[in-house]
């Protein structure tokens, strides 16, 4: 896989012009585009990100995040954030992948970043995904991230978003590495869970990972109480999980959205709003 350091005043046109053919084929103005990052992961959420552009939007630097350096991404994430009409970001969380499998809450981070966005977008390209219901025709993509401006930037948001996740729970979990891996089977994981188990951000229904429990509710009866704990101070502002330097992650409190809503509802105080980062 290539490697890229884009320069961010080099605009991809091949991107862009794909852009534009479907505004001119549609006679729309506004083009949202969805991907997400994670679902590959034995820990942690899976984020999907919208992005919404308006016709003249050019995204210097904007590639597949996966060709982008994570010094690129982060650089890009702001320019992203400015010239975009909108933009929000969504997830759900392990417990919730390990409920509904990985593509109905790969679909479900997407709704969550939809239902973020404070304009709407006309039409929307997904890397693939068949997003339903959408407030637009949806056109999935197939190497959506690699075609579209649009899906470029979302694949670029969804990465740096779960990339702070990752990098905000090394601090509750520094025995797994997460920061170094983001949570993917590297070698380094793979002996971290034979060494420590999962945690309660790991998620169990796949392969390998849920071998390391000794009982289906082990999670339940050993994290109730620390979970219990953390809910009071996990932060209510998902937005600086973008906004932020990444300098202050060690600032953010974070809690799988699902996890919390069971602490809260356990303390009697309702549940708790939808991780979603708006704009």
């Amino acid at each position: 896989m290539r490697i890229v350091n884009r320069q961010p005043s080099i605009v991809n046109h091949a991107l862009s012009r794909f852009d534009a053919s479907w505004r001119r084929k549609l006679g729309v103005n506004l083009i949202g585009g969805i991907d997400e990052a994670g679902r590959g992961a034995l820990a942690g959420p899976v984020v999907a990100a919208c992005v919404v552009l308006a016709p003249r939007a050019r995204l210097g630097g904007v590639d597949d995040s996966k060709v982008l350096t994570p010094d690129a991404r982060e650089r890009l994430a702001p320019v992203i954030m400015e010239k975009s009409a909108a933009w929000s970001v969504g997830w759900a969380s392990a417990a919730e992948i390990d409920r509904i499998n990985i593509l109905q809450a790969t679909l479900l981070a997407a709704q969550r970043a939809l239902k973020g966005l404070s304009r709407q977008p006309e039409f929307l390209l997904t890397d693939f995904l068949k997003v339903d219901p959408a407030p637009c025709a949806v056109e999935p993509i197939v190497d959506g991230d690699a075609t579209s401006q649009a899906i470029a930037a979302a694949s670029i948001h969804a990465k740096v978003a779960r990339d702070r996740i990752m990098t905000a729970l090394e601090a509750e979990y520094p025995q797994y590495g997460f920061a170094a891996h983001k949570g993917y089977g590297t070698p380094r994981h793979w002996t971290a869970l034979n060494e420590h188990g999962p945690s309660t951000v790991h998620r169990l229904t796949f392969n390998g990972v849920g071998f390391f429990m000794s009982e289906p509710n082990i999670r339940a009866k050993s994290f109730g109480p620390a979970l219990a704990q953390r809910a009071c101070r996990v932060t209510p502002d998902w937005r600086r999980l973008l906004s932020c330097d990444s300098a202050d992650l060690d600032a953010i409190d974070f809690l799988p959205q699902c996890e919390f809503d069971d602490c809260k509802k356990t303390a009697g105080e309702g549940a708790a709003p939808s991780p979603a980062i708006e704009n």
